[in-house]
């Protein structure tokens, strides 16, 4: 069996979770979400927690045991605590702020990017250089905070750009000084 799929999800008080007609419901005190686990993957909520069995020993359903195991953990994670990712802007003038419900950033284009957030996602900036995106949905913050990156990835020269909070950037050195070669 798959040594994260055979583990059970312990739900935490204050949770629901319920089965209805194929589809997994999980409700808590951040809000709800829910789910339609793979026809290969079996779910079951004893108690205080929900076993995932495979029906067969195929590779791609040892693979699916996992997965879905981790989804639906993440689930239970993110009704009780929530996730966020933050990011950090770098350089001379980069700075970026909410106005209304829409981000606004400066990174260095002629104009401004205005970022509006799809339902679910929380975007705050406690400072001009930082930006916090939070939610429920762990997949969804990550992918806000992904396309939000995307507007200005940190370059490998002087690391201008925006980047996630402890990201590693590689520098290039620049170019070689003129070693006086004719």
């Amino acid at each position: 069996m798959s040594r994260i799929g055979r583990k059970p999800v312990q739900i935490a008080k204050g949770i629901t979770v319920t089965q209805e007609s194929g589809i997994l419901k999980v409700k808590g005190p951040k809000g709800e979400l829910s789910t339609v686990p793979h026809r290969l993957i079996g779910v079951d909520i004893k108690g205080q927690e929900i076993v995932l069995t495979r029906h067969s020993d195929e590779k791609f359903s040892k693979s699916l045991h996992g997965l879905w195991r981790a989804l639906i953990q993440n689930m239970v994670t993110g009704v009780s605590e929530g996730f966020s990712r933050k990011l950090e802007i770098v350089g001379v003038g980069y700075r970026a702020e909410m106005k209304g419900k829409k981000l606004h950033l400066q990174v260095g284009y002629s104009h401004p990017i205005l970022f509006s957030p799809p339902d679910g996602v929380k975007i705050e900036t406690p400072t001009q250089t930082s930006i916090l995106v939070s939610g429920i949905d762990k997949q969804l913050v990550g992918l806000v905070a992904s396309k939000i990156r995307s507007f200005r990835p940190p370059e490998p020269y002087k690391g201008k750009g925006i980047k996630y909070e402890g990201e590693y950037i590689r520098r290039k050195a620049g170019k070689a000084a003129a070693t006086g070669a004719k």
